[in-house]
């Protein structure tokens, strides 16, 4: 499997030396665009849902693709043509990538490139949830995700708390399944930690357009409800929301989502139905 990293660190050096050696700087500037090109199109062949399980390799050279491997599709093996010739500067592609139907990439246990970037999307939205929630404190818990599983470790002031930092990272788009380590702190260590954040609370003035924000981007994140198709609205901390969902679960699930976010002081949900 092509590797973009070290191809262009390897273009990039040859590109110095024979600069150093005369070679003229055309010569490097396209080397350069080359092994730029090459990186550009093997990173979106990771990110795709239909080739990141393939076995491709990329070659430019001024302006011509070289594309070989296998997949298991003839509808991928176009898909990988027309991904490389949506890269500016590509003018032609030789597509070498041979479809075999039983095709299988060999099995390995590293996560590839696309998996990395989904799991770090999923810590950081469960994360940003955590941190807008009046009821939980991100600072004290810990989130990593791998493979779509989510480990919650830390401490949580409450049992409540707990299961709502669960119930927020198992409803969070991309997650499979969530392991919740927390620890349920003592009763005078809760206290405290409410108190700081009572007064932390009151010292920062939350307004009502933050507030929309974070309703807005907490229901985006969430899986099982749609988002998309919720307007929010605040006035004086008071969250109302429009719309229609698909069930009574949803539209349940809408309202607690939005009451659980720092500064909300109630959920209007007249105007949003199912």
């Amino acid at each position: 499997m092509y590797s973009p990293t070290r191809t262009l660190l390897i273009a990039t050096g040859m590109s110095l030396s024979m600069a150093a050696m005369g070679v003229s700087a055309s010569t490097v500037a396209q080397d350069i665009s080359d092994a730029r090109q090459e990186a550009q199109i093997w990173t979106t062949y990771t990110l795709s849902p239909y080739l990141s399980a393939s076995d491709l390799s990329v070659v430019v050279h001024d302006g011509l693709a070289i594309l070989t491997g296998k997949v298991n599709d003839e509808v991928n093996k176009d898909l990988a043509t027309q991904i490389a010739l949506g890269v500016s500067g590509i003018q032609k592609v030789d597509n070498q990538i041979v479809v075999q139907a039983d095709f299988s990439p060999p099995a390995t246990t590293a996560r590839g490139y696309n998996q990395v970037v989904e799991d770090a999307s999923i810590s950081a939205a469960v994360k940003s949830k955590l941190i807008w929630s009046k009821y939980t404190d991100a600072q004290a818990v810990a989130v990593e995700t791998l493979g779509g599983q989510v480990t919650l470790t830390g401490v949580a002031e409450s049992a409540k708390a707990k299961e709502l930092a669960g119930r927020m990272a198992m409803n969070t788009r991309g997650v499979v399944s969530v392991d919740n380590q927390l620890k349920v702190a003592s009763v005078a260590t809760s206290v405290a930690a409410t108190a700081k954040q009572t007064t932390a609370a009151a010292s920062q003035k939350i307004t009502d357009s933050w507030i929309t924000a974070k309703v807005k981007s907490t229901l985006l994140y969430s899986s099982n409800v749609s988002g998309a198709d919720v307007g929010v609205s605040t006035d004086a901390g008071v969250v109302s929301l429009t719309g229609t969902l698909s069930s009574g679960a949803e539209r349940a699930l809408a309202i607690e989502l939005a009451d659980n976010v720092r500064g909300v002081k109630s959920v209007n949900p007249q105007a949003l139905s199912f």
